[in-house]
């Protein structure tokens, strides 16, 4: 059974090690449900203020994560996720299924692992669509994926780090 999805993720590179990631998350149809930016600074709506408050949340359930510099923008987020410990599972990935494999163990293996940045942004992203569900938010939803890039060293950081920083700054001139 093949699917017409492209996997985003860098291929056989495992999610749950050590490392500094840029995740950005976007809302579905890019409806700006997080707020408004005003003279260069974002104004965040009442989704915009669970979201944020649901994103500094995330190391208080994720113990071996750490959370960077990140901004709320009105249809999306962009922040830097830390992994900072490695959680180990009793099962090796398998990573090709074969006549011995069956299609349970094949599953289990190509599924996100626990603590893995798949299993981290699915968690904070069902929180908030939860909260808005609860709050009779209905319209309220994500884009199914989202993208994220490893971060290779201190330079590559800094960068990302500014990006972050100045988003909020040049969305007049995006939109």
């Amino acid at each position: 059974m093949h699917s017409n999805r492209k996997n985003i993720r860098k291929r056989n590179y495992d999610y749950t090690s050590k490392g500094l990631y840029m995740v950005t998350i976007c809302t579905k149809d890019r409806e700006c449900f997080f707020g408004e930016i005003l003279n260069g600074k974002m104004q965040l709506s009442e989704i915009g203020k669970q979201a944020d408050k649901f994103w500094n949340n995330i190391p208080l359930y994720n113990n071996h994560v750490v959370l960077g510099e990140y901004v709320i923008m009105p249809d999306h987020i962009h922040g830097i996720i830390g992994i900072i410990g490695h959680r180990n599972s009793d099962n090796e990935a398998i990573l090709h299924p074969n006549l011995q494999t069956d299609k349970n163990q094949y599953m289990s293996a190509i599924s996100p692992k626990q603590g893995s940045l798949s299993v981290i942004v699915r968690s904070y992203k069902s929180a908030l669509t939860k909260w808005c569900r609860l709050n009779e938010l209905y319209i309220f939803d994500w884009l199914p994926r989202f993208h994220d890039r490893i971060i290779r060293n201190q330079e590559e950081y800094d960068r990302i780090e500014n990006y972050i920083r100045e988003n909020p700054l040049k969305w007049d001139s995006k939109k």
